[in-house]
Parts: structure tokens; C-alpha cells; sequence
């Protein structure tokens, strides 16, 4: 599950040449910047080092000792220099802890009317020497926007949240649980993916068939004050399409499926899910998954179409990395003639989040003519609100045995479009250029997207610490 408010392990660094003031001051302005943020640190007390600060390799070991053991808390390092600081105490503490959590180097600005021998920072500097030591160490790292900066400032505000955000992505998917809930259409060959390959990064899949949860909706007690609940949830959810036969029946079997799969999910601690959503559960139970899938998208537990196991992935990345529900769609429809624009578009799955106005719950419209609409019913249909959104799409690439992906920013736009379902019209800076390549290395026409944007964050997480090929769309 995501995490709001993370525990940041802690060096400050200092060199003997510098004034310790400088680190006392610097380490005073980083607790305080961490506290106002609502996060915790981790840091050696201030007499437990001569300087307050780490230098020598005995530093190193006491501060690599306390980082231990509180190694289950720790969801990334903040190496900080305000002054020019000692490189070894500070590769020493990372290799000593050998925590593989996140680590954001950050070097105090010089002020330019306090260049003297007393108050020179040269952080500057020092910042380079310590990357440098880092990289020879084979310890991966961010960096901050500007090489150096002010650590009371917003721009260091919004690095440390940033980085808090690729802390979330990064330990989130390294301890994913991620659920296969049925098997993929068999006319589906493009979502197929590599468990194994997944499983070395540390998203682990686990399956179930979909007539054991089929027979659990079955058995699901409509008259319980659980269900009874959850009926008029789904009643508030959305409108019901005029003119709805039997509604009383559908909307039990909707009950009896959601209730079916948030139990398994909480039982075998799920975070995301693929589901096979046609056509054995319009055939042997008698709906559409879409109003499951969406709500439990809006509980931030992101589902998604098809079994598409890669897909949820990125799903669950993008909703680590935002606090945001997520959908996964398709890259459907030309948007006339303009290059850049393009219709995202699946059965009925969005949460509901995505949409400015209230929703339609209605018939699966094409699956509806051809398996008949007494079994397809569960469809959201509504077009998602204009605002900024961020793309992803992740992918295992067996032969190479290689996770990859490609992640970029657009919006969605106010255009309107004649289409049920779920709707976004995107606006995709360059779109041409994204779909050649697409095209061109092979990846799915599924992608997910979320009401924000991210890009950033998934990218250092997914290159940096994972290893992972991504692709940038500028």
C-alpha cells in the first residue's frame, strides 16, 4: 500500500577544513525541512560524532549501526552537505548500512557576501567528490534540480517530495503483490508477460482462477449489512442507463463480484489486479467487471483489463507515485486530423475520479450485441474531465530479459467525442512520433494513465533504482 508520510535516513557531512557551525546549522535546516513536510528522520544524535556530522570511518560505522536498526523503517537516504564534506563517511555509512533504498545527495547553496575562510560552504565541490565516490561504489542516486541549494527554500520542498514520490515507486514495486484474477483472452497475445522477469525486480504475481471467484460471488449473503452497504455504494456511484431491465438482479451480481474479489484481495494482500474481464464472466456469471474494476481503482487497488499483468504494473506505479486512482486504456482513435490528439478509450472501466461529472452505468456496448445485454451490464460510461495526465506503459522484453517501458506527459482535453464507454480525449505533444516508436519496438496497445503529471518520478525509479529500459517522449 502507498505510504503518505516516510522515514528518511540521514547524513549530514562535514570535512575538518570547514567550520562544524556550518554543519550544525545545515543539519538543524534539514530536520526542519523533513519535519515540515510531515516525514521522519533517522540521524545520529548530535554528540554522538565530534563535528554533529559524519567524517571519519568510525562515523561512518556508528551512523551505519543506527541506520540498521531501523532498516524495516528506512524508505530512503538524504545525504546532505552544507559544507564541503568528507566523501568516505559518507560512501561508507551507504555501504556499511547496504540499506538499497533511494538516495538524494543534496549540497548547500554559498551565499556570495559569505565567501570567507569561516563561512565558505564549497558544497559546490564537494558535492561532485561525493558522486563521484558513489557512483565507483556502484550506489545509485538522485539529484536535486540545481546542483546546489537552499535548504529552507521551495525548491528544495518540492525536490524532497519528488524524491519522497520515487521512494514510494521504488519500494513499492520492489514489494508488489500483484494479482492475476482469471486467464488472458486467448485472442490476446499482446499482454503476455514474463512472471520470472518481474519477479527479479520483486513484483511477485499470484493467480486465481476465475471460477473460484465466480463461486465465492455465488455464495456472497445479499441480505448482510456488508452487502446491503455495498449495494447502495454502487447504487450512489453513477446513474443508472434508462431504460435497464431487471436492475435489481444486476446490480445483486455486481455486489456478490466486488465483494468476491475485494475478499481475495485482502486475503492474499493484493495491491493491483488483472482480471479477465470477458467473456467467461459475462458467460458463466452474468455481468461486466467494469463497475468492480472502477471502484476498486477509486480505493486506490488500480485493476486492470484483460489479465494485462504489465499493464497493472504501471498502473500501480503511477498511483505509488501520485496518490491517484489510475485506468488503463487503450491507444483507440484519431482524433480527425489533428497529429496530436488521440481518443484513450476502453469498455467502462475508468474510476470515477477521471470524470468531472456523474457517470452512466450502462451495457457493454459492443460485447453487449454480441453476448447479449442481460449479461453485459457494468459499463462506466462518461468522457474523463479536462486536466494534465501522465502515460506509462512497462513491458518485459524475454528474449533480451529485459523489463522496459515508455513514459510521457499530455492532457486530457474538453473535445468532445461521440462514444460509450469510457472516454479521454489526449493531447500528446509529438503523438506521431509516440506512436511510430510504439509501433516500432513492439509494445501493447494498452497504456495507463493517470490525472497528473509524473513523469519524472517514474523514470528515476524505474532507471535508476530498478534498472529498468525506459523511454522519456519529450
Amino acid at each position: 500500500m502507498r505510504k503518505t508520510s516516510l522515514t528518511f535516513g540521514c547524513i549530514v557531512g562535514t570535512r575538518g577544513f570547514f567550520s562544524p557551525a556550518l554543519a550544525r546549522a545545515g543539519r538543524k535546516d534539514l530536520l526542519d525541512q523533513i519535519s515540515k513536510l510531515s516525514h521522519r528522520a533517522v540521524i545520529l544524535p548530535e554528540e554522538a560524532t565530534p563535528t554533529g556530522a559524519i567524517e571519519t570511518v568510525e562515523d561512518a560505522r556508528k551512523c551505519a549501526a543506527l541506520f540498521n536498526t531501523h532498516r524495516n523503517e528506512i524508505d530512503g537516504v538524504i545525504v546532505c552537505l552544507p559544507n564541503f564534506g568528507d566523501e568516505l563517511g559518507i560512501v561508507n555509512t551507504l555501504h556499511y548500512a547496504k540499506l538499497g533504498v533511494p538516495v538524494l545527495v543534496v549540497a548547500r547553496s554559498d551565499e556570495l557576501d559569505k565567501l570567507d575562510t569561516v563561512r565558505r560552504r564549497d558544497a559546490f565541490c564537494g558535492k561532485i567528490s561525493v558522486c563521484a565516490n558513489l557512483r565507483q561504489y556502484g550506489i545509485p542516486f538522485t539529484d536535486t534540480t540545481t546542483h546546489t541549494v537552499d535548504l529552507q527554500g521551495e525548491v528544495f520542498a518540492r525536490d524532497l517530495e519528488r524524491f519522497a514520490s520515487v521512494c514510494r515507486v521504488v519500494n513499492g514495486l520492489r514489494t508488489a503483490r500483484i494479482g492475476a484474477i482469471g486467464a488472458r483472452p486467448a485472442a490476446f497475445q499482446t499482454v503476455r508477460v514474463s512472471e520470472k522477469l518481474l519477479q527479479a525486480s520483486g513484483i511477485t504475481v499470484i493467480p486465481v482462477d476465475l471460477s473460484e471467484i465466480i463461486a465465492a460471488a455465488n455464495k456472497v449473503d445479499l441480505g448482510s449489512p456488508r452487502a446491503r452497504s455495498k449495494l447502495e455504494e454502487i447504487k450512489q456511484y453513477g446513474r443508472m442507463a434508462p431504460g435497464t431491465k431487471d436492475l435489481d438482479v444486476k446490480l445483486a451480481r455486481h455486489v456478490g463480484l466486488f465483494l468476491a474479489c475485494e475478499d481475495w484481495m485482502q486475503a492474499n494482500s493484493i495491491d493491483a489486479a488483472g482480471i479477465q474481464c470477458w467473456t467467461s464472466i459475462q458467460k458463466n456469471y452474468g455481468c461486466a467487471t467494469c463497475l468492480t474494476m472502477s471502484m476498486l481503482g477509486d480505493q486506490l487497488l488500480p485493476c486492470a483489463c484483460e489479465v494485462d499483468i504489465a499493464g497493472v504494473a504501471a498502473m500501480y506505479a503511477l498511483t505509488l507515485a501520485t496518490g491517484k486512482a489510475s485506468a488503463i486504456v487503450d491507444w483507440n482513435n484519431n482524433y480527425g486530423d489533428d497529429p496530436d490528439k488521440c481518443a484513450a478509450q476502453h469498455c467502462g472501466n475508468y474510476p470515477k475520479s477521471f470524470f468531472a461529472r456523474d457517470v452512466e452505468i450502462g451495457t457493454l456496448s459492443v460485447l453487449g450485441r454480441a453476448l447479449g445485454e442481460d449479461v453485459c451490464f457494468g459499463a462506466i460510461n462518461g468522457k474523463a474531465a479536462p486536466g494534465p495526465m501522465t502515460y506509462l506503459r512497462f513491458s518485459t522484453d524475454d528474449v533480451r530479459g529485459r523489463i522496459r517501458g515508455y513514459v510521457g506527459e499530455g492532457e486530457f482535453t474538453d473535445d468532445p467525442f461521440k462514444m460509450l464507454g469510457s472516454i479521454a480525449v489526449c493531447r500528446v505533444p509529438r503523438l506521431q512520433q509516440l506512436l511510430k516508436y510504439i509501433c516500432r519496438e513492439g509494445f501493447e496497445h494498452h497504456v495507463s494513465m493517470v490525472r497528473t503529471h509524473c513523469a519524472a518520478v517514474i523514470a528515476e525509479a524505474a532507471t535508476t533504482y530498478l534498472g529498468w529500459d525506459i523511454h522519456v517522449h519529450e
